[in-house]
């Protein structure tokens, strides 16, 4: 029976080659895009599921409550590891106190700057390294540093990388006590070539041993690992209110986060994980369901459009005694072997899209050709498939009544065309749904690229000076003479943050006029003199910092934010205590976007500091290519401090990665939408052929009768475009409900223009009448004499 159920389906097949290769090629994209969005999502689902015990790992964040909306971030305060080992001690087996950070690895004349890890002995062990030499417990000893391969073999090539020296920011040296396996790319420490000692990094940065029993200072990230009698929501409850019980400015919460939700739940609201990349993979999964959807409705349309083609073979397999059952398994096996057939198309399809797709998603995924458990999922996906595209088309079939199709009587009436229809609005539902959420999040990047800064990025250059304790950290004005000398360089400023990221911030300001329970926390950078005039901010009240003005040592610059937080009307000559000093506010600039281009300005205070410097900032003569001016800044740096490298960040470069990930989600829509149209044009294509098939006598008819070619256009071309503007009336309202939604989370945002509705569903119809004006124009352009010639 199944044998010749499989000769049927291949005769079948190859009579309709045609009608053949819109419904494989169909059903192959498909599936390829479905097995695509499923390898990513899988991705995005194991994130960190590679460490042996991650359901009992987890990370402890911080919430910080002000005015506004309360923020959380992963530094937590220093003390709270030792807090949390002396009095907590109970629900965890393992703490780490850890800090990321870029550090200068060299050995003889190689030199690289890397990012690593300094942390706790404790963390190796809680992480599933795979050691290839030396131990994970080697960062007891403060002088160890732990490899990964590609970092060994990077910094000692061939030769046996244990008990070597590593220099490190060309100040101290360590041993190498340990070589480890590469981490996956899905997992947090894949970014890290190393890991240091803890211990070391307090002796050797005196910022963290000033910091070690201060509460407030927040650049700690705590990672612990949970007994196994623990449990996440208990712990969470028990430690969230430890440091209001040390505060004296400032209110905090803790928020124990596990690490299997680091990744998909990465935003927060009043101190608890509301989603975040959790949201993309539920949007991935419905796309991925929608264009299979779309392939199986091809199938399916076109199946039931040429049931009259097979209701004589149903009508005598009826006759001669075939159950409805053995008709429906018939073609039921029928789709099957075209959904195996489209597999074999799909798989090597995915393969050849798959460094393209990699491309777009910013990952490096691969089809798992080798794990049993992949081709069990993709042997039941492709049955599911088989059966879903088939079950319409076989139980609409098999119910022919045989005495009418064998008499010549059976015509499909006037209503069976109207599952087709519904299947085609639904289709282009979809699509028109796609498009306009594709072009919705191109105009939200456009959007917010486009939103005025508070400042002139272009020819700005940031330099990391964070681990350069050479003369250039200790000599300003010689580094500045000699960059301007340079003829590349207008001007140039240090400062503690660049300008595409706040990295401190504080409570503790007074003022007079401040409620007491009001302890908002402010972004506070530290500058040189030169920091305005280089960057180019705008000042809207009072007057720059000034080397003529000797006050301007304390002096305060505040951002139009931080203005507003404080209530000043005019703020100028105002007081503020800040760390037991008096500070006069001598200018307000307007708000610059140094942060979230997606959310308002934080609230700022500048001050002038000339040993709180992490960022040199130059400003590059616009007459000049940035790759000219860098090649003569360069030496200047490697002047003063020969043993660094030269780190630098373009700031317009630096800015546009800040939309990297809206930017990697809207190519996937945009990828996924040109395809489901694919899809969707394939099948009308296949209906439109189809239906001017059918019709081709009444044309002939018709034109005898002197009909004209836009005539006949009209007459085959207004059911489509019917169908496409039923569509659009659903689509809009769908698309315009769920696209606001999404929009709202972000508090810059663009809006709805009615333009991209009219403009997708003008785009839709005009791509529907010139795919049925082809296969109009093609029948209509016969000799109606060989259409009328038999009946």
């Amino acid at each position: 029976m199944l044998k010749n159920y499989f000769k049927i389906a291949l005769r079948h097949l190859t009579k309709n080659k045609v009608y053949a290769f819109i419904n494989i090629a169909g059903l192959a994209t498909g599936m390829a895009i479905a097995l695509l969005i499923g390898i990513w999502i899988w991705d995005e689902l194991s994130f960190d599921h590679y460490h042996e015990n991650h359901a009992r790992l987890g990370l402890i964040l911080n919430t910080r409550f002000g005015s506004g909306e309360p923020v959380t971030e992963w530094g937590t305060d220093i003390p709270l590891a030792d807090e949390l080992r002396t009095r907590y001690a109970g629900p965890f087996k393992h703490l780490a106190l850890t800090s990321f950070d870029n550090d200068i690895l060299s050995t003889g004349d190689k030199k690289m700057d890397q990012a690593g890890v300094w942390t706790q002995p404790d963390l190796p062990g809680m992480l599933t390294l795979h050691m290839l030499a030396g131990s994970k417990d080697a960062l007891k000893d403060p002088s160890s540093i732990l490899l990964t391969a590609t970092l060994a073999r990077s910094l000692f090539g061939k030769a046996d990388p244990m008990n070597k020296t590593v220099r490190i920011d060309n100040e101290w040296d360590a041993k190498v006590a340990g070589v480890y396996e590469d981490l996956p790319d899905n997992t947090l420490f894949s970014r890290f070539a190393f890991f240091l000692s803890w211990d070391k990094y307090a002796d050797t940065h005196i910022w963290v041993k000033n910091s070690l029993t201060q509460w407030g200072n927040h650049f700690g990230v705590l990672f612990v690992e949970l007994t196994d009698q623990a449990d996440f929501a208990r712990t969470d409850a028990a430690i969230r209110n430890i440091p209001a019980e040390h505060l004296k400015q400032g209110k905090e919460q803790l928020l124990l986060q596990p690490m299997d939700k680091l990744h998909l739940y990465n935003e927060f609201r009043n101190g608890h994980a509301v989603g975040g990349r959790l949201q993309f993979v539920w949007l991935f999964g419905i796309i991925g369901v929608f264009v299979l959807l779309l392939a199986c409705i091809n199938f399916m349309n076109l199946s039931t459009a040429r049931s009259e083609q097979r209701a004589k073979e149903v009508g005598v397999r009826k006759s001669l005694g075939s159950l409805r059952t053995q008709l429906i398994g018939q073609f039921l096996s029928e789709s099957v072997i075209v959904a195996f057939i489209a597999l074999v198309l799909a798989l090597l399809l995915a393969q050849a899209l798959l460094p393209f797709f990699n491309q777009l998603a910013g990952k490096k995924l691969s089809i798992l050709w080798s794990q049993p458990l992949f081709w069990l999922l993709l042997t039941g996906f492709t049955l599911f498939t088989g059966l879903i595209s088939g079950s319409y088309p076989a139980f609409y079939l098999s119910a022919f009544d045989p005495i009418r199709v064998l008499k010549g009587t059976f015509r499909a009436g006037r209503l069976a065309s109207l599952p087709r229809k519904v299947l085609v609005v639904v289709q282009f539902t979809v699509s028109i749904t796609l498009a306009i959420g594709s072009l919705i999040v191109y105009r939200q990047i456009q959007f917010a690229q486009n939103r005025p800064v508070g400042y002139s990025r272009e020819g700005l250059v940031s330099v990391l000076i964070l681990h350069s304790p050479g003369a250039r950290a200790q000599h300003y004005d010689a580094l500045r003479s000699d960059l301007i000398q340079t003829g590349a360089v207008e001007n140039m400023t240090q400062s503690s943050s660049s300008q595409t990221g706040i990295e401190h911030g504080e409570a503790g300001f007074n003022w007079k006029g401040k409620d007491p329970g009001f302890n908002p926390y402010f972004a506070t950078i530290a500058v040189t003199h030169d920091y305005g005039k280089t960057i180019g901010w705008t000042i809207v009240a009072g007057r720059d910092f000034s080397r003529d003005f000797t006050t301007d040592s304390s002096a305060f610059v505040l951002n139009e934010a931080a203005v507003k937080q404080m209530g000043f009307k005019d703020p100028i000559g105002q007081t503020i205590q800040y760390h037991g000093g008096n500070h006069i506010i001598t200018g307000v600039v307007k708000d610059m976007v140094m942060d979230s281009p997606y959310s308002p300005a934080d609230p700022t205070v500048f001050f002038i500091d000339y040993n709180w410097k992490n960022y040199v900032t130059l400003r590059v003569r616009r007459d000049l290519s940035m790759r000219e001016a860098l090649a003569r800044i360069e030496p200047i740096f490697k002047k003063y401090d020969p043993e660094s490298t030269f780190n630098f960040n373009i700031t317009d470069d630096a800015y546009a990665r800040k939309f990297a990930a809206e930017q990697r989600i809207g190519n996937l829509a945009a990828f996924f939408t040109i395809l489901a149209l694919f899809i969707s044009c394939l099948g009308l294509f296949g209906l439109a052929s189809f239906v001017a098939e059918q019709r081709t006598k009444e044309i002939g008819i018709r034109k005898v009768l002197g009909a004209s070619l836009f005539n006949l256009w009209g007459m085959l071309s207004k059911d489509f475009a019917i169908l496409v503007v039923i569509s659009c009336l659903i689509a809009i309202p769908l698309s315009s409900y769920f696209l606001s939604q999404w929009l709202q989370k972000y508090q810059y945002h663009t809006g709805l223009s009615w333009w991209i509705f009219a403009l997708t569903g003008i785009g839709s119809l005009l791509i529907t009448l010139s795919i049925v004006s082809y296969q109009t124009v093609r029948t209509a352009r016969a000799n109606p004499a060989k259409s009328l010639r038999s009946e």
